[in-house]
């Protein structure tokens, strides 16, 4: 079964629109974590518009299940996830000024400064690199040093309701080109019920799949408990 990590970023988007902490962000991990979702994600941005570095800081003595921090590998990130010690990083190549990921490494482009950040945070944990659906940057993610890469799937949730065979297509040349690399494979960005079974049951050897806007959205009609259970039914 693929293991559901549930980004939580967008909980905090909500505290952060009123001030004070409602909802509280430590409890909605707990909760959570006991509804059956095997890891949480946080993206901790610089201008800290949803989950501060605060939070990451106090969700880690509480969680149970695996934790991942996504983020672009700033000095500042870097010493964070240093402190932290999740189970895993995964590095997005954001900038300051965009509203969400919308890309993936080029892990060609960037091969030495990949390298260096790496090799440095592999000493605190498993490090997983954010890429677009394309061979070649997989396997130049292999040769960075990563242990895993994570798929943007935008393209591919985009495109489902158009010709969903042809959308997963180089996803299906990316996982293979991951397993023939031996690194391990996760995925995320606008996977939903909608589209994720059918991601799930094309995609091998899929590790996690990282999910938050979606699912926080479902919760709004479905509640949480029940929306987790639907998404892990999706992964079964």
């Amino acid at each position: 079964m693929t293991r559901l990590s549930v980004n939580i970023n967008k909980v905090a988007t909500i505290r952060n629109a009123r001030g004070g902490n409602n909802p509280d962000l430590i409890q909605v991990a707990k909760d959570i974590e006991r509804f059956g979702a095997q890891g949480i994600t946080v993206h901790p941005r610089p201008d800290e518009r949803h989950i501060r570095y605060s939070d990451v800081r106090n969700l880690k003595p509480i969680l149970q299940t695996e934790f991942n921090i996504e983020g672009n590998p700033t000095d500042d990130f870097i010493r964070l996830v240093e402190e932290i010690k999740p189970e895993q990083v995964t590095l997005v190549p954001d900038a300051h000024n965009v509203l969400t990921s919308n890309a993936g490494w080029n892990t060609i482009k960037y091969k030495d400064f990949l390298t260096e950040v790496i090799a440095r945070l592999k000493q605190t944990c498993r490090v997983s690199v954010f890429v677009d659906p394309e061979e070649e940057m997989v396997a130049g993610a292999k040769i960075c040093g990563a242990d895993r890469v994570e798929l943007y799937t935008e393209s591919y949730a985009r495109n489902y309701i158009i010709d969903k065979d042809k959308a997963i297509a180089p996803y299906i040349k990316a996982a293979n080109e991951a397993f023939h690399q031996n690194l391990g494979l996760n995925a995320g960005h606008d996977l939903d019920l909608l589209n994720l079974e059918f991601f799930q049951k094309n995609i091998p050897n899929l590790l996690e799949v990282s999910i938050g806007h979606a699912l926080i959205c479902d919760a709004l009609y479905y509640g949480l408990e029940n929306t987790i259970q639907m998404y892990k039914r999706c992964l079964q």
